[in-house]
């Protein structure tokens, strides 16, 4: 494994990493956050054709 791997691993097993996942798991619960991505993966994939 790589060191910015090994670094990004140990942060996640932080409180402080684990602090971060928790708020993005409620970010992406939000109906208008749901919402917010699947708009932009329509314009994303819109752009490949």
């Amino acid at each position: 494994m790589s060191p910015l791997m090994r670094r990004i691993s140990r942060f996640l097993q932080s409180p402080q990493g684990r602090q971060l996942v928790e708020r993005g798991r409620r970010e992406l619960a939000k109906p208008t956050t749901q919402q917010k991505l699947r708009q932009l993966a329509t314009r994303l994939s819109g752009r490949r054709r």
